[in-house]
């Protein structure tokens, strides 16, 4: 029986999806960024992409992370009887045994249960699957391209999670006319003829294939500098980042990012083109310092945040520091009034003593 040959929409072929190719080729190029996690609408190209890059890879396989998979489909199982009568490890590979050197994809991988997404991380970012059970533990090596993808509609990922994904991707919701117009002529011609679709891409994919090994050979070559590490250092302050994870995974991109436009150096041109991506899942809002016991504490005031009154009226600050009388907040109101104060005759119980005895 002749097996039909399938044919996949070729990753050179991409329209309109740049910032998503070249995320996703440096992840590839150094797995160890983390994965790339991509926020975006259906119909954006998300799972192409993912299928074109493992094709890129000397026809890597792509390993679908399904939804409803236990932990020891995603890392494998050790067979404990086999250890105790025999005394050897009976290892079944998982899932990320099986991705390894391809890409590992999962789709809507803010719905996979946390403790899933918790392993699966901890295997991207280590390049190594450890599984221990009952005393008895084995390991084997896992490097994958990790691919994450999520729709805004259905909810995010916890902090913790996101944080530890390398690059975070948020593909806009709107695509301009013209740029429509060029992705669907593409597909169009992709489904009415897959094969000389494909020959017509196939040296356009050839030279990205070369150089994709080229930049994986020179990453190595490529050192961190002292002036490099302390500007990382100072932009990861900056956004406010908890933790020094934002600052491995913007040296690794910068790096990976200058393997990729052969140079021998990174350069702030590197930094740039990556910090969003490594950022933009990990700013934090600036904490106030603990308040001292002997002064009060006042509520930060953000220039670009339209606030309502009452975010300042519920502070510790005093009444006539919150909205001084003619001032912006107050504009056109008329300052308060001052009460009189007058002396009363005091006032005589409804009940008396006698009465309440009775």
């Amino acid at each position: 029986m002749n097996q039909v040959k399938e044919y996949h929409f070729p990753f050179s072929a991409l329209e309109g999806q740049q910032s998503l190719q070249t995320a996703l080729l440096l992840s590839a190029i150094d797995p160890l960024i983390g994965g790339v996690l991509i926020d975006g609408p259906r119909g954006t190209a998300k799972s192409t992409a993912a299928r074109g890059l493992a094709d890129l890879l000397n026809e890597a396989k792509l390993v679908n992370l399904p939804l409803a998979a236990s932990e020891e489909q995603l890392i494998g199982s050790l067979n404990i009887e086999a250890a105790l009568q025999d005394g050897r490890v009976d290892f079944k590979p998982g899932l990320l045994a099986a991705a390894h050197n391809g890409v590992l994809y999962v789709d809507e991988v803010n719905l996979l249960p946390d403790h899933l997404v918790d392993a699966l991380l901890d295997v991207s970012a280590s390049g190594i699957n450890r599984i221990e059970r009952d005393g008895i533990s084995h390991q084997h090596p896992a490097r994958f391209v990790l691919i994450g993808t999520m729709n805004p509609e259905e909810g995010h990922l916890r902090p913790q999670l996101l944080d530890r994904f390398g690059l975070y991707l948020q593909l806009p919701p709107r695509i301009e006319p013209s740029v429509r117009q060029r992705i669907v002529q593409i597909r169009l011609d992709f489904d009415h003829d897959p094969k000389a679709f494909t020959v017509r891409f196939q040296a356009a994919q050839q030279a990205m294939r070369q150089r994709l090994q080229q930049a994986r050979e020179r990453l190595e070559e490529i050192d961190f500098s002292e002036a490099l590490a302390s500007r990382v250092a100072e932009i990861c302050y900056q956004a406010h980042v908890e933790g020094v994870r934002a600052d491995l995974t913007l040296l690794r991109a910068a790096r990976a990012h200058a393997a990729w436009q052969e140079r021998d150096d990174i350069t702030d041109e590197d930094l740039e083109a990556v910090k969003g991506w490594v950022l933009a899942h990990r700013l934090r809002e600036p904490e106030t310092a603990p308040a001292d016991a002997m002064s009060p504490t006042f509520p930060v005031f953000d220039p670009s945040h339209k606030s309502t009154s009452s975010e300042y009226l519920d502070s510790d600050q005093p009444e006539q520091d919150q909205a001084e009388p003619g001032g912006d907040q107050d504009w056109g109101a008329m300052p308060p009034e001052t009460p009189d104060i007058a002396m009363v005759k005091s006032i005589k119980p409804l009940w008396s003593k006698k009465k309440l005895k009775k």
